[in-house]
């Protein structure tokens, strides 16, 4: 292994990257850091999770110096919020031992916050093609003086279209410039914007760390499940022996939030992220799920792009991902940087097909998903789940509420005598007790009380052969004439 002080990288850098115990460098960044720094144009293919952001970033910040002047002289644009955030705490660690400001600029947040920073006189700036668009827009970013950019995860950016963004962003920054760019694929547009915006860039094909061991490093349990049974799956899954930080996948952000508040139900510490949250919300749910105050995260793919936790022991895919490089992307958020990783997947009847690709492009020999229920006894030996366990936490909300409504229940019982009263609200104040209804027991009100209905006339009992609902008068029935209508 190279160390980063062996990469050329300056002291201060190598020091606050040595107080958080990184101090050897990973394949990506022993290749793009000696080329960086001195100032040549990369092309890095890599994945998530290589840690290239330290790979483009640590040339970034030395480039600028130990005291940069104000203003915005470095440009990182990345597809998604999240990963704006990730990429910014990353930068901001960087940059702990210097005067350099960082910023992150993206939609879902106040304006203000960011603007302030910018005249402040932040020097690298983080940010989505949108919000970065509309800010230079509004000439409060002036992006004129960046002689350091890069585009990160490009391919995701063509992806939610964000191609003709990216072009206008280059034409806003500096002319002659620092650029590197990086993509898990490298598709024909891309290929043609390096081409157009980039000068004899080198382009370095990246592995994983431990490429050899990442099919070794993740175990793959593919099973076919009852769509009503896979709560309760997981949540015998979560409880399996030595299990850390989880993340579950699903489609949908309605099947993300009603998972996440079934699993808080039974007792789960559950955080979630998907596009009907905040923006606000979902950077609490991933700051929690990052610091272990919650350890089960429950997820949409485009809000996992900011996923980049090393301690994740599990990866649960609630429904199968449309391919195989989402599949690839979901499951890699286990089995970091050397550590192990079980990943689980879920495969519906109708979805049997998705599963075949996938199988088929990633060789996995499996074919057929093992058919596997709550009570399956492979579920527990595959994830060493102890014997006997239940989809259900003794301290579940639901539980406890059952325990303590129960007696009240009792007590309320007691009180009534088994019995249900019915209130009348014809009833007036006056009266001491209520009056029976035709059926049950006569009540007699105090002598001389009036009775009446809701509008007020008085009601006389007759010798009518049908009987009908009576008000008694001091405990007799009153004389004469027919039923009132």
């Amino acid at each position: 292994m190279t160390t980063f002080a062996e990469l050329g990288v300056d002291q201060d850098i190598v020091d606050v990257l040595a107080s958080k115990g990184i101090v050897d460098a990973f394949p990506i960044q022993e290749q793009t850091i000696p080329l960086g720094l001195p100032g040549q144009d990369i092309i890095g293919q890599a994945k998530t999770g290589t840690g290239k952001t330290f790979g483009f970033g640590i040339p970034v910040v030395q480039r600028l110096g130990p005291n940069p002047e104000p203003g915005v002289k470095a440009l990182i644009v990345v597809p998604t919020r999240e990963l704006a955030v990730q990429v910014y705490e990353d930068m901001d660690m960087l940059t702990s031992g210097r005067s350099t400001s960082v910023v992150a600029i993206y939609g879902g947040k106040a304006y203000e916050g960011q603007i302030d920073q910018l005249k402040a006189g932040a020097q690298i700036v983080v940010g989505t093609p949108g919000r970065l668009i509309d800010l230079n827009n509004q000439r409060l970013l002036d992006l004129s003086s960046a002689v350091e950019v890069v585009l990160d995860e490009a391919d995701k950016m063509l992806d939610l279209g964000f191609l003709a963004d990216i072009e206008k962003i280059f034409t806003k920054v500096a002319p002659v410039r620092h650029t590197q760019l990086f993509s898990a694929t490298m598709p024909g547009p891309i290929v043609a914007l390096a081409r157009r915006f980039m000068s004899n860039p080198i382009h370095i094909r990246a592995t994983d760390p431990d490429e050899g061991l990442t099919q070794a490093n993740i175990q793959h349990l593919v099973y076919r499940a009852h769509s009503l049974d896979k709560d309760e799956v997981i949540a015998r899954i979560l409880q399996a022996d030595e299990r850390g930080k989880t993340v579950i996948f699903t489609r949908t952000k309605r099947a993300a939030q009603r998972l996440s508040d079934e699993l808080g139900d039974r007792g789960f510490n559950t955080a979630s992220v998907h596009g009907d949250m905040s923006q606000e919300a979902r950077e609490r749910s991933m700051a929690a799920f990052k610091a272990g105050k919650k350890d089960v995260l429950i997820a949409t793919d485009v809000a996992a792009r900011g996923i980049d936790v090393d301690d994740v022991t599990h990866v649960i895919n609630h429904t199968i991902p449309d391919d195989e490089k989402t599949y690839l992307h979901r499951a890699g958020r286990t089995g970091r940087a050397g550590k192990t990783g079980i990943a689980v997947t879920f495969v519906d009847w109708d979805d049997l097909h998705k599963w075949a690709l996938i199988n088929r492009a990633l060789d996995f020999g499996q074919p057929e998903p093992t058919e596997t229920y709550s009570s399956s006894p492979h579920l527990f030996t595959d994830l060493n789940i102890p014997e006997g366990t239940k989809g259900r936490l003794t301290t579940a909300p639901r539980a406890q509420a059952a325990e303590t409504s129960k007696p009240r229940s009792d007590s309320g019982s007691a009180e009534n005598g088994g019995r249900r009263r019915r209130s009348r609200p014809e009833q007036s104040a006056r009266e001491p007790q209520p009056i029976a209804e035709h059926g049950g027991a006569t009540v007699a009100a105090p002598e001389g009380a009036g009775t009446h209905d809701g509008g007020g006339s008085e009601h006389h009992d007759g010798n009518a052969a049908p009987r009908r609902r009576r008000r008694r008068r001091g405990g007799a029935r009153t004389g004469g004439g027919a039923p009132a209508a």
